[in-house]
């Protein structure tokens, strides 16, 4: 990870591409030895760190992998604004149906959407 802050959607991007290349237990453990949560999180890029939260936590669920209780004290945050995908924004815009947001919304995963991030897929990458 860097300490040059690029757009939140080219972060994700960039996060799920790493989880596909190192697979999810290393990934797992990778960010949990690396402290960056934190340091995310004391920048004031609280996006970021609660994205890289949802992902450890979502993908410790889906591998029954214990949560880490180091990040008890951040899992009680969640962003002011809902965080939507750039692509959800536009699908939204396009057909002018602004119930295509909640639909997003509702079917976000369950562990970003606790911190108002929508994500719905973090597997289907290039």
């Amino acid at each position: 990870m860097s300490d040059i802050r690029c757009s939140f959607d080219t972060f994700k991007s960039n996060v799920c591409h790493r989880v596909k290349d190192i697979g999810d237990i290393s990934f797992i453990i990778e960010i949990l030895k690396s402290n960056i949560i934190n340091e995310y999180f004391d920048k004031k890029w609280y996006a970021e760190s609660l994205y890289l939260l949802a992902m450890i936590d979502y993908l410790s669920r889906i591998n029954n992998v214990p949560l880490c209780t180091d990040y008890d004290n951040l899992r009680t945050f969640r962003l002011e604004k809902v965080l939507y995908p750039t692509s959800a924004l536009l699908d939204s815009s396009i057909t002018n149906n602004p119930n295509l947001l909640q639909e997003y919304y509702d079917n976000s995963i369950p562990e970003f959407k606790r911190f108002n991030i929508v994500e719905n897929e973090v597997r289907d990458v290039v």
